[in-house]
């Protein structure tokens, strides 16, 4: 099966879900060795900091040489700040796609009316995306979005979303599947992916939430008539998932789930790879959580988990995993064991007066800027 973002065919209709955290340019490549074409979102960005030139945030829009697209998500609620933002990176020849995130839960921009709170304000959403497109268009950069579902189960506005993003020229959509009360507890709710899909036609939709193993991403596919797949934390500590759906969604076998030998051998690759690009000290603090996905389901024990939980240094992870009998099998369902976030449900913090009736009706034509451009840094959702 192909794809396309933009002029970008892609070797499989599947995208690596933005983390903050984890998908840094040491994690995009180890994907890559699994499965080249495919589109591995960098970890997102704010508008604003993009604007003003803040030296970490443009740290962070970074690249690896021969990575191809270049995909990098962004987050913004002020549509004048958002179309200057994607003019910056796609002047500076710096991206060859850019992804717009309208999911994140987070308590302190949905309190002020931003994240996955945009949507409910839907002539603001709509503008803040046709100044992205509008700021991508000369440069030929196709621009994509994200979302949930709604805020509350009598919150949902997934559909409108959708068709006002293919209303202003987007090249794809994503849903992930749970609304922001839900955050990442419970199931995903793949019936509104489908209901998306029938809902904007032609455009591509790609569903997010619970694939776990190259099967899932089938499953979702078929039960819903999406294009494609979103993988998040499907992911953590399983780069090879990539290779494994490229597989499946060819209709070729899946291998079987890796020995114990082989996932020690990605570590040890991760670890070399974190250490070149950040240093062996950080490298290594930020490996720890890393490890733990890693050994999600395999047999090694608490105290070898404590061990890598306080790992200092590349000779100590290789230590560590000399201990290991590289033999062992994952137990019978690690593979859907999950890893990440799995908190929820939550208390949706919203603005004040946003669940009365008349101020909810009034939000239909309210294009009032959130007052979160103060935030520098956020997971997405």
């Amino acid at each position: 099966m192909t794809f396309k973002i933009g002029d970008h065919e892609l070797s499989a209709p599947v995208v690596l879900a933005p983390m903050a955290g984890v998908t840094n340019a040491p994690f995009r490549e180890l994907c890559r060795r699994y499965a080249p074409g495919l589109v591995y979102l960098n970890e997102m960005a704010m508008a604003t900091p993009v604007v003003h030139k803040n030296a970490k945030t443009d740290r962070m829009i970074s690249f690896g040489p021969n990575e191809l697209p270049r995909s990098q998500q962004l987050y913004g609620s002020d549509p004048a700040i958002m179309g200057k933002a994607v003019h910056i990176l796609c002047d500076a020849d710096r991206v060859d796609h850019i992804d717009i995130n309208f999911g994140c839960p987070a308590a302190k921009v949905t309190r002020q009316g931003g994240g996955a709170a945009v949507p409910a304000k839907p002539e603001l959403l709509r503008a803040i995306v046709r100044a992205a497109v509008k700021s991508a268009e000369p440069y030929g950069i196709p621009v994509t979005t994200k979302f949930r579902m709604g805020l509350f189960d009598d919150w949902l506005m997934h559909k409108r979303t959708g068709q006002i993003c293919a209303e202003e020229g987007v090249a794809a959509i994503a849903l992930h599947a749970r609304t922001v009360q839900q955050h990442y507890s419970g199931e995903a709710r793949w019936d509104a992916i489908g209901e998306l899909k029938d809902a904007v036609g032609s455009i591509p939709v790609l569903g997010n939430g619970d694939i776990w193993e190259a099967s899932d991403a089938v499953k979702m596919m078929e039960a819903t008539g999406c294009d494609g797949v979103v993988i998040g934390r499907g992911c953590l500590g399983r780069p090879w998932l990539f290779g494994d759906l490229v597989e499946a969604l060819s209709g070729r076998e899946v291998r079987p789930s890796r020995t114990l030998g082989e996932v020690t051998e990605v570590m040890a690759l991760h670890g070399r790879l974190l250490a070149e690009h950040m240093g062996e000290d950080h490298a290594m603090r930020d490996f720890r959580k890393h490890s733990g996905w890693y050994m999600s389901g395999y047999p090694v024990g608490s105290e070898v988990r404590r061990r890598f939980a306080l790992c200092a240094s590349l000779a100590e992870l290789d230590d560590i995993m000399a201990l290991l009998d590289p033999t062992a099998e994952i137990v019978e369902g690690g593979e859907r064991i999950k890893r990440g976030h799995t908190n929820g449900p939550i208390k949706v913090a919203l603005p004040a007066g946003w669940l009365d009736d008349e101020t909810r009706a009034g939000l239909d034509s309210d294009v009032s800027v959130p007052d979160d451009a103060h935030v520098m840094a956020l997971s997405g959702g």
